[in-house]
Parts: C-alpha cells; structure tokens; sequence
C-alpha cells in the first residue's frame, strides 16, 4: 500500500485494517503548496488495526484533547449516541484523552457503562475541547470556544436554524456537521442513517398493516409483527419478521384481497434497509409490467408476498409518447409525467418509499388521483385493499405523495386519508389510505444505528482530538475542514456565501432575535386553545410545544404559526415517563387536559420544578399540593380563564377598590353564562356548543351551596334545574336571563377575602341561561338522558333506538307514547317531546348509526354536539354580571354597584369564539406573567391578587373584552331586600309543581 504525504504536521489514522467495513476510512492523496508543513511520514500500525502517520513513531497520547458527549434534549426518541462505550473504551486506551458525558437516562447505553469504560459522568461539559451529539443543540446550552460536532441542519439553509448558528458565530464555536463528512474521492456521505431508517421504516409500515387489515375486520399474520423500537436491536426485529412470515407460509393471507403486493421507490440506502426486513418474508419480486398478471390470477398463491422494486420509468413516462429517457428526465422533468395511478397504485397494497423527491419533478400520486383510485374501488372496478398503506420513509411532505401531509410520531405513526371527502382522520375502520410519515425513525433501532455511527466516526474522532487539530483548520483532514461550517467567528467556505444572507434575513424577522426562547408546553388542543398559541406565539421569545392526543387538531392548532415558534407533539397523559420528558423540556406548563387531570399535571410539573398555569377549578386533590409547591418554589395559577377566571379577577378589583375606601362588601352576586348570540338561540334549550356538552351537562347535577338573607342555602343537584332562579336582569334591558346555582359559593367568602360570613347579607355565584332551558333540560333529565350510572346497550342501530331505550327502557317501544307517562308532567310533555324531536331530525335513518357510549348522558353530550352545534355566520356570547352590596363604614351609606360584560364570537368560521377568547387569553396573559416573573407567591393560587388581576384586565380591555361598571346610592330597601341587594329565592318557573 502506497499513501502520499498530508498536509498535517502530526500523526492521525487513515486507513482502519479491519473486517467492519463501515469502520473503513478512504485515505485521502493529495499534494499540499509548501505553506503547510510538509515532512515525510511512515506507516504504524495500532493494536486495532488503524494505521496513523507519523515521522517516527505512534503518538503517545499526551496533550490529546478532550471530548464531551451531551445528553440529546430534542425528542424523547432520540436515544442515539455518537459513540458507544466500548469506542470510548479503545479512545481513552489508544490516546488517553479525557472523556465527559453528560448523564443521562434515556440514553440507549446506560451511564454505567461509560463510566465503567472510563468516562467521567458530569453535567458540565466546559472541561471539554469537543463536545459530540446527534440533533441540534440549544443556544442556552451552547458552550463558547468550543468545537461542536451534530446535525446542524443549517447548512441547506433551514431558516429556523439560522438563530443558532448565529449564536455558533457570536460564541466563536468550531461547528462540524455529520452531514457534510464525506468520502473524498466519492463523495458519499460517510455518517448516514437511511439502511435504519428503512429497517425501521420497513418494519413499522408492516405492524400498520396489520392494524388496518384488522380495521377492515381481517386479523392477519402482520398482528405478530411490533414497532421497531419495541425490539432490542435489528437482529431480534428480523427474527420477529421471519417468524412472522413462517405464518406466512403456513397460513396465507386474506384470500378476499388476492396475493399481497408491495412496491418500493429508491435504490439508495433506504430501499435498500427496507428491502433487507422485506426479505425475511416468504416473497417473490414481480417486475412492474408483470404487476396486472400476478393481482388478476384466479388461483392466487397467498401463503408468501410479492415485491415489484420499481425503477423509474415504471412510473414516469415523456409526455405524448409514453417513451423515458433517463438524462432527459434529469434535465427535462417538465416534459414528463407520472402514469403510477394508472400502472402502479391498482395492483399494489403497499408502497414504500424510499426515493427522494423535489417540485421540479412530476409528483408520483395527487389527491385528485388518490380521491378517482378511491372512487373505482366503491365501485368495484379496483381490487379491495389496494392502495391501501403508504410507507413514507423519506417523509418528503406533500411531496411524491401528495397526501402525506405532515410527518407522523412514533407513538403516533399512523394517520388515514380519505381522500374522497378530502378528510385525515385517525379512525382504522374509517375509510381512506393509511398513511406513515415518522420522520426519526432511525432513532427507533437506536443501538444498531448508534453502534454504526460510532464505527463509522471513531477514525475522524481520533484525528479531531490531537493537539495539532486545535490550531487552525490547515492542521485537520480536508474532509473535516469541508464538513466544517463555522469556526472562529466566521463561516466557512461556500457556506458564507449561501448563508450570509440568510442569518441577515433571519435576524429582522420577529421571533429570530438573538435571545432564547421559553418554552411553554400547552397540553391539550381544544376549542379554547386558538387564542392561548395566537396570543403567545406573538412574542419572539416564548416558543410553544402543543401535546395532544388529538394530533390533527394538534397540528391544525400550530399549522399558522412560524414552524420556530410552535410545534405540536402526541400527548398520551396516561404515560408518565413521557409525560414527565415533555414538561421537564419546559418553562412554563398550561393545562387545558380534563379537569380531574390537572392534579397529575401538577404533582409531575412540582417534581420537575416547573410552573403550571390553568384555566380550571382548584379541586381538592390539588389544594393537597399547596404545600409541596411552595416546597420545590413552583407556582401553580389556577382558575385564569372566564369562570372561574374573569369572574374573580373583576370582582377583586371592585372588592380591592371598596376596601381601599374604607367600605364593607355586605352583599355579592356573580353570574356568568356562555350563550348563543341572540339571533342563534333558535333551538328547543336556546343554547348551542363551544364548549364540551357533557361538561355542560354534568354541571346542571351539582349540588349547590350559598348564602342569602342571612342564611346558607342548599340545592341538590337532583333538583338544581327545577329550583332555579326564573328571571335575573342586568342593566342592559335587552337581556333577560334565568339562572342556576354554581357550586360552592361560600369558600369564596374566604378567597375574596370577605371576613366573616355572617356579617354578609348574600354570598352568591351562579351560572346564566336563556330563559326555558332549565324546565326543559329538567325534563329531559326526569326522561334518564342525563343518567351516568346505567349502562348503555352497545348494539344500538339508530338514534331513534337510542332514545327509545332511555324512555321506555327497551329499544323497540316507541318513546313517544311513553313520555308523559314518564315526565309525570302534561305541561311540559309535548314540549319535551318536540326538543327531542328536534334533536333526532336526520339522525334517525339506519346508516347513521350512534357509536357506542358507556352511558346515555355521554351518547347525548354526542347528540346534542351534533345537532346544536354552530352553524356557519352564526356567533357565541359570554355574559357576565356582579353586582355588589356596599357599606361605608364610616358614614353607613349604602350603594349597589355593578359591573357587566357582554362579548360577542366571530361570525366568521376562521374566527375565535367568544368562550375560547375569554378562556384562552386570560390563560395566556397569565402566562406571560409567569414567563416575565412578575408573580412573587408560589404554591397553588388563583388570580385574586393585583400583581395578577390589574395586568390582565388592563390587557383584556385592551382586546375589547370591558366590563361595563355602575354605582348607585340606596335609600331605602324593599321588604324583599336585604342590605340593598334582592333575597335569592330559587322558586323555579313553578311548571314542574302542577
């Protein structure tokens, strides 16, 4: 073997002699200009087998930089590391160089066994020369003067990246990127994850077909087959994968779909991972032309799959003569044409992709065709299951496949597209594609592809950290100079040139400014989360992660939001782990999850020292954690939405003010109601949905506790709608409403800080209604549609059975002659009748079958979603009305003074409602409040405070969210009067006492 001179003054391997050839460096042979030092170098070869050069001997080790290797911070996937522990091993025998990392317990190989290697496990990594990852690194966590080495991602340009890289230059940071370390006479990439991906890839997209074959009511052999990451290396994935194709063999697949056909895109590294686990199974490849012949045979062989690896004029066709040519189509893209649709999609099952693919070239299948292929297969002009999965393994978005729309989790790997109706949708039974889009899925073989990077990077490692490598970048290997992108304080090379100007756009761009960005993690995506992400993804230094179980609303939520200020993640809150990743990642956590979770929220947010924000009632579970947080300093706001929220903030500053003054708040009465605008309040309970039913519904069975006359009053929430307040009146005449008693009034006496109770004439809180929904959601209660203690039949065929079964207790006896018998009430029973009437207009055909409910008040909250739902141009209000009893203590005059709000929705179907307006901002100022440090109390809190409640109105008034505030002295007081304010008598309308 012959080696030319380098243009290195020192010893650094070339050539690993060794049987892993993915450890195999090409030496470079170059000649150097006499302005580096030249001498002549012989060759030595290390125990390992590496050959270094050196004027005489091999290096002994001494003054060898050190390394650090950090703890990956960006998905809870990523489990990777750039060296294993047997590298560090053999590093720290050959060299003696230190090596830090950084502790970690998701790390694929356990810090033990670093240590055991002789590693020093420490949280701080500034005692390292060079510091190695896997993904980005956050500017917090980037360290000055010293060489990084990751997938930087900027090098294409990536705007989002550019602040980052931007603080790689002001921080004089040697940035070298994995992805531009390339073989110097082939110019391949020589760090590269595609076999994985496509092992993974290949391995996940079976497991999703086993998943639809079972939708579509087959159960498969693909059932035996898991995710990738559930095996412990590829080894034991593909033992899983032939096993499973043993089944195969034995047992065959569904004859009702013909043999099984999957078809691969790509030649490169991708197919070629995918084709490896395909391989395992008992298959035989079909070339394209053969594809109609094999799915048209009458006597199909199905105890083993075909493969059809398709090149690319199987696909794509000049346009006019059908004809390809391979250099033209380079050239010429515009000229071609895909003609998969037509010779592909109706004979395969399965593609999997593993080609690249860009907008000059002709897309592989649209939606418009994807919609004509689900069309011919209603039809029966297509065979059933074709076209029925889409592996994307290179995640190229709305790219040759039109309908991958966004890139997928490992959790959460699999979505489906009906392209029909133009609906995703997560639903396996549902129809459409489905569709894969994991875009970290090497992550999911973590030890195979860790063990190949670190094979494949050990040889550039030891020439990175010889002492020489710290003095410029004439003193390391030409194909790590080109691999670097910034160093000193400057770009490099061509990047300069390309990325310049991109770090100049990047830095006037709002949201790109050099500081760091918080980050809030919102949990849960609902009908109140628009205006929290608008609101804080406004400001260039918060960054929102949305979790969600719900991920196309998830996605739908951040999809207007620059991709640096908003992502959206999987939620699964029943997985603690996971659960507890997303919040240590955090600054600040909002909960908008079910109410009875928040608890759990917060108990994980006080363990990891975060600040927890939500909009939702202190419950007892969470007073418990008072104490606990004060403990770990974590602040827990809760109650900062409309009700409770808006209610306690506006109230506290009439209390404050009054206080002030010398005065005694004698009387308080707070009503809040989200309704229908006035002109869409045309339905039987005068009320429609922008907030959950079933919520709404349970609400109207609580007991309720308050104070008037001098006096606790209690309602059970058996008769709470029945006993309710028949007519209450605000200063605006427009509106007269009835009302309902909230909970627990009284243990706001002590919130607001009140004093003594009995030295208080009323202590009131309750919700408001248009007038009649009381008595009618009375009756309806009375018929058993608000029951949740029996279980529902889960084979109902129709609404009409539904209610049926809720009247009479037997699906096929008609409700309608049973009702007043029932009710107990003829006044109220045609009534009632007509409401229900109503509700089941158009749902009652056979098609329109009810999913099943474990009881009937969840299958009505699903009825009454449906059918009172706001129609497009049609806008919510939220009414909202205190009115206070004050005394000066002083002079002993009385006042009553009042303080209204009336808001009104957006008519406009891309506009806020006015409870999510009234939820999420609050929310969301809050928020800023605790980002800002401008809240001083830690523990479990609502916003009853001025440092809370005064920045937070000042802003709402701001928004057009006002309350309307009036004062009046009393002279004298009527016999129904107690300290100005009227006794609350819950008579109800009296229709129920007939």
């Amino acid at each position: 073997m012959t080696l030319s001179t380098m243009a290195t003054g020192y010893c650094r391997p070339l050539h690993r002699i060794s049987t892993h050839a993915s450890r195999a460096v090409i030496a470079t042979t170059t000649t150097t200009t006499t302005t580096r030092n030249l001498f002549k170098r012989t060759m030595i070869s290390t125990r390992n087998g590496y050959v270094w050069r050196s004027s005489s001997e091999q290096p002994s080790g001494q003054g060898y930089r050190s390394i650090g290797i950090r703890r990956e911070d960006k998905s809870r996937w990523e489990r990777r590391a750039p060296l294993t522990p047997d590298a560090v091993k053999e590093l720290l025998h050959e060299t003696g160089a230190q090596v830090y990392i950084q502790p970690s317990t998701n790390r694929i190989f356990p810090d033990s066994a670093y240590t055991k290697a002789g590693a020093i496990l420490t949280e701080d990594l500034s005692a390292a020369d060079i510091i190695l990852g896997i993904k980005e690194v956050p500017k917090s966590k980037l360290i000055p003067n010293k060489t990084y080495v990751f997938f930087s991602h900027t090098h294409k340009g990536t705007l989002k990246n550019m602040p980052m890289l931007q603080d790689i230059l002001d921080k004089k940071i040697r940035l070298i990127d994995y992805e531009l370390m390339k073989d110097p006479e082939t110019h391949q990439r020589l760090v590269a994850f595609g076999k994985f991906a496509g092992n993974a890839g290949m391995i996940d997209g079976l497991h999703g077909m086993a998943h639809r074959f079972l939708g579509m009511g087959y159960n498969t052999p693909f059932m035996y087959l898991s995710m990738a990451h559930t095996y412990r290396g590829l080894p034991s994935a593909k033992l899983a994968t032939r096993n499973m194709g043993n089944i195969i063999q034995d047992e065959g697949t569904p004859k009702d779909f013909g043999p099984l056909v999957f078809a691969f895109t790509g030649s490169g590294n991708v197919t070629q991972g995918a084709l490896e686990v395909f391989k395992e199974l008992p298959h035989e490849f079909v070339a394209a032309e053969d594809l109609p012949k094999i799915v048209n045979d009458k006597n199909p062989k199905l105890n083993k799959v075909y493969g059809t690896h398709l090149q690319v004029e199987d696909y794509v066709h000049r346009k006019g003569d059908g004809t390809y040519s391979y250099q033209e189509y380079l050239d010429h893209p515009e000229r071609y044409q895909s003609v998969f649709a037509d010779n592909i999609a109706p004979y395969v099952n399965t593609v999997v992709t593993g080609a690249y693919w860009d907008n000059r070239y002709p897309r592989l299948l649209s939606n418009v065709q994807l919609q004509d292929l689900q069309l011919k297969q209603k039809q029966g002009l297509i065979n059933k299951g074709r076209m029925m999965s889409l592996v994307d393994i290179v995640c190229d978005i709305r790219g040759a496949f039109e309908c991958l729309s966004h890139s997928t989790n490992i959790e959460d790997g699999f979505y489906y597209y009906d392209a029909i109706n133009g609906v995703e949708h997560k639903n396996v039974e549902g129809e459409g594609i489905q569709i894969m889009g994991i875009d970290i899925l090497p992550a999911e073989l973590a030890n195979d592809s860790s063990k190949h990077f670190s094979d494949v990077l050990y040889p550039h490692i030891k020439d990175l950290i010889h002492p020489a490598a710290a003095k410029s970048l004439n003193d390391i290997s030409p194909m790590l100079e080109n691999a670097t992108i910034a160093n000193n304080g400057k770009l490099i090379g061509k990047h300069s040139l390309s990325l310049k100007p991109l770090l100049s756009q990047s830095s006037k761009k709002p949201g790109y400014e050099s500081v760091d960005k918080r980050t809030v993690l919102l949990l849960g995506s609902g009908m109140v989360a628009g205006p929290l992400v608008q609101r804080l993804t406004q400001r260039p230094d918060i960054r929102v992660v949305v979790a969600s179980n719900a991920t196309s609303e998830a996605k739908a939520l951040v999809s207007q939001c620059d991709p640096d200020k908003a992502e959206s993640v999987p939620l699964d809150i029943s997985d603690k782990f996971g659960l507890t990743q997303l919040v240590s990642n955090a600054d600040v956590v909002v909960s908008l999850v079910p109410a009875f979770l928040h608890a759990q929220v917060a108990q994980i947010c006080i363990d990891q020292k975060k600040h927890m924000v939500t909009a939702s009632y202190v419950s007892e579970e969470m007073e418990k954690l008072d104490e606990a947080a004060k403990k770990a300093g974590v602040l827990i706001m809760n109650e900062v939405g409309l009700d409770p929220g808006i209610d306690h903030m506006s109230a506290m500053k009439i209390i404050d003010e009054a206080k002030s003054a010398g005065k005694k708040i004698r009387s308080f009465i707070s009503w809040c109601g989200g309704l229908p605008a006035p002109e869409a309040s045309d339905s039987p309970l005068g009320y429609k949905f922008s907030w959950s039913p079933r919520g709404v519904l349970t609400a109207s069975s609580n007991d309720a506790t308050y104070w008037s006359g001098g006096k606790k009053h209690t309602v059970s929430g058996d008769l709470l709608l029945k006993n309710h307040f028949p007519t209450i009146r605000t200063p605006f005449q427009g509106f007269v409403f009835e009302g309902l008693a909230n909970r627990d009034s009284l243990k706001y006496t002590d919130i607001y800080g009140l004093g003594d109770l009995r030295h208080m004439n009323t202590m009131f809180r309750g919700t408001l209604r248009y007038q009649g929904y009381s008595d009618l959601l009375y009756g309806l209660r009375r018929l058993g549609f608000l029951n949740l203690s029996d279980p529902l039949p889960k084979d109902l065929k129709n609404w009409g059975q539904y209610v049926n079964q809720v009247v009479t207790g037997n699906r096929s006896n008609n409700w309608k002659t049973n009702i007043n018998a029932k009710l107990g009430n003829e006044a109220m029973g045609g009534q009632v009748a007509d409401a229900l009437q109503f509700l089941l207009t158009g749902q009652e055909q056979n098609d329109n079958k009810p999913p099943s409910f474990p009881t009937a008040l969840d299958a009505f909250s699903a009825l009454l979603a449906d059918r009172l739902r706001y129609l497009p141009g049609e806008r919510d209000m939220v009414a909202m009305h205190h009115e206070f009893g004050i005394e000066d203590q002083r002079t002993g005059k009385k006042e009553k003074t009042t303080s209204t709000l009336i808001h009104y929705g957006s008519s406009d179907s891309n506009g806020d409602t006015a409870m999510a307006t009234t939820v999420g901002l609050p929310a969301a100022m809050a928020t800023e409040l605790v980002l800002d440090n401008k809240i001083n109390q830690r523990g479990i809190l609502r916003p009853t405070t001025p440092d809370v409640y005064l920045p937070i109105l000042d802003q709402l008034h701001d928004q057009g969210i006002r309350f309307v505030e009036r004062s009046q002295e009393v002279f004298e007081q009527s016999d129904n009067q107690i300290n100005n304010v009227e006794e609350l008598i819950p008579t109800g309308s009296g229709i129920w006492d007939v």
